[in-house]
This record gives C-alpha cells, structure tokens and sequence, in this order.
C-alpha cells in the first residue's frame, strides 16, 4: 500500500464485535474533543482491541486527522530485506515473505496506528519489536544488538533544552534511552532560531513540548515525561527519581543555583551526570554513581553549595562561571564575548554547529556510559577549531603525491617468469656450481605463507638444508609440521635436481639432536643422469587463486594425481561433488573465521602480509597482496580487518561471518578440493609428505591445473587433536570439534594419520603476480 492522505478511516470500522462502555467511549470523546494542540501527547492504537478501534472510530467523528499514512508494507518489505542481507530480495520475494511474516493478518489490523495531535496526523508503523529493529539497523554493529536492547531500558533526564534538546533528540535517533525526562520552563523566542531544530510555527512553544514533540516522531513507542515548569525544589526529586531512578543526567540549564543543587542531589544519589557547554566541545562527567564523594564540578568551584548562590548577584557569579567554563580555556571568540553581555549583546553567543556538535558529543559519551565502555570522571575537549585547522590535515597539496592508490602496483618481478642459473653441464660430481644450482631449485618449493623458513651450507661434501627459527609463524605451524613439510618438498626439488645431472641423493633427516636447526644433511654420489618431466614445472610451479567458473576434473588429471600419491606413500582424496564442495567451503570459511579470530594466529597472519610494491621488493617474502586476486571492495575489506581492534569488537559484537565469505567463494570456483594425508605424525613423517606434496603439486601444474593451498584449517585441527586445544580459546576449540565432525564425514582420517595439506584445484588463466623469493646468496652459503 502506498502513503495516503483520507479523510475517512483505511478499515472497515463494522468489523470489531466486541462491546465497549458508554463511559469509556465518553470518555475517549471527551479527550480528544479537549485535546490542546500545543500538548505534546499522542495515543497509539491497536485495532485488535476493541477499545482502540472505538477509540479511533470516535476520532474520526470528533475531529478527524488531516492526514493519514499508512506505509506499513514498506516498512515491513524493508524488515524482510534486513533478515536477508547477503542478496538484495526481489520484489516478489519480499510480497511473498511479508504474506508468510503477516500469517493471514490483515495488514492494516498488524502493528499500531500513532496520533499526533499537534500536526493532525494518523500514521501506521510496525509493532515495538520490529519498528526498533528496522530502525536502528543501521546502528549494528557500532552498536549490537544486545547493546541496542540494553541502552534501550535506559532512564535518561535532560535539563535545559538548548544543546539539551539536540542530546535529547539525539539520544532518540540512536536508541539510547526508553525511559526519558525533560524539563525546561522557557518558550521558543526568535533568537532561538539560530541553533534550535524548530520554526516559526513554534514561537512561544514551550521548548519542553517541542522536544517531545520531535523524540515521538522519531520513536512513538518512546515514554516521555515532560517538566514544562522546569526543575524546582519542589519536583527536583519527582524528576530524577519518579518511576525508577534515573541511570543518567544531562544537564544543560543556565541557572548557576540550579546548575549545582542538582549535582548535589545527583550525588546523593548516585546518579552520573555529563553536561556539554557548546564552546569548544567541552563535555563534563562526573561519576556520582562510582564516586559517591565525588565533588561537583570536579571541585572548581570548591565548597561552593548551591543554597549560597540563590540570590547572588549576577556579577558575583562571573567568576564561579569563568571557573566552570575553563577560564581562559575558552575560546577566543567567547572569551572577546563575554565583556559585551549587557553591552552590545544581550547575553552570551551560541551557534548552531556547536550546539550540535555538543548533542552528539553528549549522546556519544552517554551511550558509552550506559554500556559500562566509559568510567571515568573528566574534563574533555573536542575542539574542532584545533582539530581542523590549517596545518593539521592529512591530505593537503603538499600530501596528496604520498597517498596509495587502492589498486596495488605490483612489483614486475612478480610479473616474470622466475630464472635459474644456467644448467651445469654433466659432470656426475657435486661441484660448487652444481649445488648452488641445485638449491636455485629448492629454494622455489611451497612453504607456508612463503616464509622460506631455510638457509643451505655446503661444506665437507655435505649440502646441510637448516631451518631459520626467525622466519617461523608458531601460531600457524603446529609443532613445526608445515616447516618439515617445506623442507620436505625441498628435498624432492633438491632430487629432481641432482638426477638431472647426474647426481644421486643421499639424505639423512634431523641428523644430530644436538642440532635441532639441521633439518637435512645430503650427500651425492654419482648415477646415470635422468631428468624427470617434474622437473622443468618447478620454476612454474605457483599458487594461483584466480577465481573463475568451475569446470569438471579431467579424469586424466585425477588419475595422475593419485598415482603420484600413492607413490609416495600417501593418500589423495578429492571432493568433486556440488553437495560435497558446498559442505568443505563453509567448513574451511569457519576455520578461516576462527584462525582470524584468535589474536596469535591473527597476528602471524598479517605479519606476513605484503601490502606495497615496495614491501614485496624489499622482503621478497611473505604474501604479497597482488597474488590473493582480491576486488578491490575485498582488499578494502581485508585492510580493515587487519587491525586486531577491528577484530577484537567483531568478536565481542558476535559478527564475523564476513570473515568465511572468501573461503567460499574460492571452493565455489573449484574443480575439486583435495586432501593430501600420510600414516604418522612425526616430524620424519611430516618431511616424507611434503615430497610427495611438492610431486602433487608439480603434476597438477603439467596439467594445466590452478593449485592452492588452503592449509588453515587441518593444522588448527592438529593443535586441537594432538596439541589440546593449546593456543586457542575454549569457544574456539569448541567450534574446531564440531566442525571436525561434519570434515570427518567428508575425509577418511584416521587418529594416527598427519592430514598434510589440504587444496583446492580448477582451471584459470595464469595469476596476475607470483610470489618471489629472496635471493639465493642470501640463503645460500659455501663455507
């Protein structure tokens, strides 16, 4: 239904059954035949009670609403697409979801018609529950939703309704407060009109009423009481305690008596007061709620008590007032103001924008009160003036040639093919040459979040292959097993390598327990040359994680792969199924989620990131952000979420989901996702899977297959299986296990396999950048 304007009611007023008394409907015709405009009272109804509709019907005798809107179906099709934010519903989805949501009801009978009797309007708006929902749904996740529903038992008062009523309707748009109490005794003048939201229509208007007015039309479902007399001593304590005390003051009133009388009882009991003066955002709280001796006005005026001040002269209450305000931190402009109140002005200036400002910083602080964020008592300056001064910008013409674009500029070594020394000549013996040529090769194998975690000595015959403690990431590598792993592949590249001249490698692992970074020890001896067809893949061997349509696994391509497994004492299983991809996707997306989620893995994770062509030039390691093929709406999105601040509220406002979508996306381009497993899980065990990893790897490369790992989760698997959840929290080792158990129904996994490396494959065209590495004589060594 679109927005009307009647004359008559929307419903057909025979269809209410149910009997309603002579007195009560006297009684409803006698309220709203007496109605004054100026009140800012307005009646809700709900036509499911009788009384209500014969409420309504006697309106539209005795004085019918001018105007009447009902947009209730919007409001509801827009509560529809709020429950389903990750695709934008068509409209006849929305029509069919709002018919199941209405259950049969009839639309204009659902949620509550308002009356504002000061404008004579009669518009229809969603039940509490939902009209607060769609309302404040733009505040999530600044404010969540548990946070929302506890500001929203709030008792707020608001004293002096100038840069009080801005904080008042403020507090009402964000949701802070259901419970509130205002009070003010003056009326709208002219000169009012230069930072009040209101018109000329209003003149004379109490500003009490005015704000209720305005709160009301923001949310009718707030409860409002009004002090139009202002606070008196008569009704100090009706104000701040009558229907539950208050949880927060705002005070805002020009009466210096009242100004401290109110603190002090404010202290008494308990209640915290936070007050904004409108010149250089200078905002005041004190905690009389957590410092019950606490004195008022952080002691600036010192023992000064309100009953001392009641009738003092306005000109001994100018150095009690420059006290409170700062003195001479005020601004210069109301400092040069202040000597020509009764001069050549009337009283002391106050602007719209500060006004304002002054609301927001107000509600700002009370929000964060409330919620228990903010502590602490003070004196705090938001001074835009100093803030936003020339000098002081970011971004200035001086500035604008540093700023980063957001597409990255990728470094052109990253857009080549990756070069290796000229092959030595055959020569069956292990030469200098030969193994620098060798390990030109090993040092281009798969290691974690391209750590390169290795340096290489040749010494005495022996090509020693060390693990560099400095480059590890523990929180991602459980007890060093992707580091063996690595090492592994390095020493399947290392053989590769030698049998293609001649050479026969003869390895030792972890050789001397005395030295835990000695990792591989190797030998040569001469043996009939023979280059393996893997072999010239190596320095084509990269992660791509193009995402484009998914398309079958050749048979061929599959076949292979297995072979090559099976080869190398492992086993390959591949998910290829629609129904089987969906299931792995969400459970790597969790796993994703949970990893970024924990402050350690988070941490190792980012520390590893390479944002700026000139990060990937001078690290020549890590992950460079070019080779992830992220949107540019995805990298904005990774940038921010690489703040563990960011991370740490997402956390505590129980979001997060955003965190698996990528994961998702990437299993949903795929041919197959595979998992690479082996029996045992020690570290010889781990080095014997990383050769058959990098012969895997290798293969899908021959066959024009994209490859890439997606390790994450097994290994916050191991840590959770072998390791007893050390490093993660309770809720997350709980989410591992369960989500164990939908993986297991995927996988066959047994208690005593390592579960290598998990991957997905399909078919794209050739990254956009490839990672580098360093450069092999900084990782290479002939002693």
């Amino acid at each position: 239904m679109n927005p009307g304007y009647e004359a008559s009611p929307p419903w057909n007023v025979g269809t209410a059954n149910a009997k309603v008394s002579t007195d009560v409907l006297q009684a409803l015709i006698g309220f709203f035949s007496t109605h004054p405009l100026d009140l800012s009272e307005l009646a809700r109804f709900d036509l499911d009670l009788a009384v209500d509709q014969a409420a309504l019907e006697n309106l539209f005798r005795v004085d019918p609403p001018r105007f009447v809107h009902d947009t209730l179906l919007e409001q509801l099709g827009e509560l529809m697409q709020l429950r389903q934010p990750v695709r934008k519903l068509k409209p006849t989805e929305i029509s069919k979801r709002i018919q199941e949501h209405l259950a049969g009801r009839d639309s204009l009978r659902y949620g509550y018609w308002i009356y504002f009797p000061w404008s004579s309007r009669l518009v229809h708006v969603l039940p509490p529950e939902e009209y607060r929902e769609v309302r404040t749904a733009r505040n999530r996740y600044k404010i969540a939703q548990a946070e929302q529903e506890q500001l929203g038992q709030a008792r707020v008062g608001v004293v002096g309704l100038s840069v009080g009523s801005m904080a008042a309707i403020t507090f009402a748009l964000e949701g802070i407060g259901g419970s509130f109490r205002v009070a003010d005794y003056d009326h709208l003048s002219l000169s009012n009109l230069n930072r009040l939201r209101s018109g000329i229509p209003d003149l004379c208007s109490n500003k009490t009423v005015l704000t209720i007015r305005e709160m009301y039309e923001i949310d009718p479902y707030l409860k409002i009481q009004g002090f139009p007399q202002g606070i008196t001593e008569e009704n100090i304590d009706d104000f701040l305690l009558e229907g539950g005390k208050l949880d927060l003051l705002v005070e805002e009133c020009d009466d210096l008596y009242l100004k401290i009388a109110i603190r002090e009882r404010c202290r008494v009991l308990g209640i915290p007061v936070v007050m904004e003066t409108s010149d250089r955002g200078l905002l005041d709280i004190e905690r009389f709620d957590l410092e019950p001796n606490r004195p008022v006005l952080h002691g600036l005026i010192g023992d000064t008590r309100a009953e001392t001040l009641r009738d003092l002269p306005t000109k001994d209450k100018v150095p009690i007032v420059l006290e409170l305000v700062g003195g001479y931190s005020m601004s210069t402009r109301m400092a040069a103001s202040l000597p020509e109140i009764e001069q050549s002005i009337t009283t002391w200036p106050q602007l719209a924008s500060d006004v304002t400002l002054g609301g927001a910083i107000a509600a700002g602080a009370a929000r964060r009160i409330l919620l228990g964020e903010h502590t602490e008592s003070g004196r705090y300056y938001v001074d835009v003036e100093a803030i936003v001064r020339d000098g002081a910008g970011m971004y200035t013409h001086n500035t604008l040639n540093g700023v980063p674009s957001l597409s990255e500029e990728i470094a052109p070594e990253a857009k080549q093919s990756r070069v290796i020394p000229e092959r030595p000549a055959f020569v069956g013996v292990a030469t200098d040459e030969a193994v620098r040529w060798m390990v030109a090769h090993a040092i281009l194998s798969p290691s974690g979040h391209n750590s390169q975690p290795w340096k290489f000595v040749w010494h005495g015959g022996v090509l020693e292959c060390r693990h560099d403690p400095s480059r590890d990431q523990p929180s991602l590598d459980f007890e060093h097993a992707a580091t063996w792993l690595t090492f592994g592949a390095v020493a399947e590249t290392i053989e590769l390598a030698a049998r293609s001249i001649g050479l026969q490698p003869i390895l030792r692992t972890f050789p001397s327990p005395e030295d835990p970074t000695l990792v591989c020890a190797v030998r040569f001896r001469p043996c009939a040359p023979e280059t393996s067809p893997l072999l010239s893949w190596v320095p084509r061997r990269v992660t791509n994680r193009k995402r484009e349509d998914r398309h079958p696994l050749k048979e061929k391509a599959a076949t292979a792969l297995a072979k090559v497994a099976v080869g190398a004492e492992c086993t390959l299983q591949l998910l290829r199924d629609d129904t089987s991809l969906a299931e792995i996707g969400a459970i790597i997306g969790a796993g994703d989620r949970i990893s970024m989620m924990n402050r350690s893995s988070h941490h190792d994770t980012i520390e590893g990131c390479r944002w700026t062509r000139e990060e990937v030039e001078r690290s020549c390691d890590g992950l460079d952000m070019a080779t992830l093929e992220l949107t540019l709406a995805e990298r904005a999105g990774f940038k921010l979420l690489s703040a563990w601040p960011t991370i740490e509220t997402l956390r505590r406002l129980g979001g997060g989901s955003t965190l698996e979508d990528l994961a998702k996306k990437l299993v949903d381009s795929s041919a197959c996702v595979g998992l690479l497993t082996t029996r045992g899980t020690s570290p010889k065990d781990y080095f014997r899977g990383g050769r058959a990893v990098q012969r895997v790897w290798l293969t899908a490369a021959s066959h024009g297959l994209a490859f890439q790992p997606i390790t994450v989760l097994p290994y916050l698997f191991a840590r959770v299986e072998r390791g007893k959840g050390e490093g993660l929290e309770e809720w997350q080792v709980g989410e591992l296990r369960s989500l164990r158990t939908y993986y297991l129904r995927l996988f066959h996994v047994r208690d005593s396999d390592a579960e290598l490396f998990l991957f997905r494959l399909g078919y794209a065209e050739p990254p956009t950048a490839i990672s580098l590495r360093r450069p092999l004589d900084e990782v290479f060594t002939i002693a």
